[in-house]
C-alpha cells in the first residue's frame, strides 16, 4: 500500500512540475564540472543564455556577463554559458573551458557542457531557441533573454554588450513585476 502510494504522489507530482515549467526550459544538460543543470528549477526568472567561445573576439563579454550575473543573481536572473566550437573558437575540452573561463573573467555563472548551436546538429534547447525567436545564433556570443513566463524570447547580436539597456532594461522590467 505505502509502495502504491508514494508511486502516486510521485506521479503526481511530475505531471504537475511539467505543467509548471514551460516546453522551453523542459532540458537537463550537464556543466563544465558534470553536474546535472535542469532549466525547469529557474522557470519563472528571467534567464539569459549566450553562446560562448574562448578564443573569439567578443570573449572579454564574459566580464560583463559576471558582472550582470552578479548583479541581479539575488534577485532571480540566471545567466547561463553554452560554450560551442560551432565557429572554430573554442578551446578542446570541457576542463580547459572551465579553467580559463575561471581563471581569466572569473565566472561563477553556470556554463554547461560545449555542444553545438547552430544546424541540424543544435542541441535541442538552441532548436527550440531558434523557433521562439526566429533567430539563430550567426557567431559567438549571441545572446537570448527568456522572459519569466518561459515563453517569450528576445534575441541580441553579439555586438550588444551584455550591459546593454536593452538587456538590463528588460530585466529591471520583469524583477520589478516580482
Amino acid at each position: 500500500m505505502r509502495f502504491f502510494l508514494a508511486a502516486t504522489l510521485l506521479s503526481m507530482s511530475s505531471a504537475l512540475f511539467a505543467q509548471t515549467c514551460p516546453p522551453l526550459l523542459q532540458h537537463q544538460f550537464k556543466t563544465l564540472q558534470g553536474e546535472t543543470f535542469d532549466l525547469c528549477q529557474h522557470a519563472g526568472k528571467p534567464i539569459l543564455v549566450v553562446n560562448t567561445a574562448s578564443k573569439c573576439g567578443f570573449t572579454p563579454q564574459f566580464t560583463q556577463l559576471e558582472q550582470l550575473y552578479a548583479k541581479y543573481k539575488s534577485r532571480g536572473l540566471v545567466v547561463i554559458g553554452f560554450p560551442s566550437n560551432d565557429f572554430r573558437q573554442e578551446l578542446e575540452d570541457d576542463k580547459a573551458i572551465g579553467d580559463f573561463c575561471k581563471l581569466t573573467y572569473f565566472v561563477e555563472f553556470p556554463m554547461m557542457s560545449k555542444s553545438s548551436v547552430v544546424g541540424k546538429n543544435a542541441n535541442p534547447f538552441y532548436q527550440q531557441l531558434r523557433t521562439a525567436s526566429g533567430t539563430m545564433p550567426k557567431w559567438n556570443f549571441y545572446k537570448y533573454l527568456i522572459a519569466p513566463d518561459g515563453k517569450t524570447v528576445t534575441a541580441f547580436s553579439s555586438i550588444t554588450e551584455p550591459n546593454d539597456p536593452a538587456i538590463a532594461g528588460q530585466i529591471d522590467t520583469w524583477l520589478a513585476k516580482k
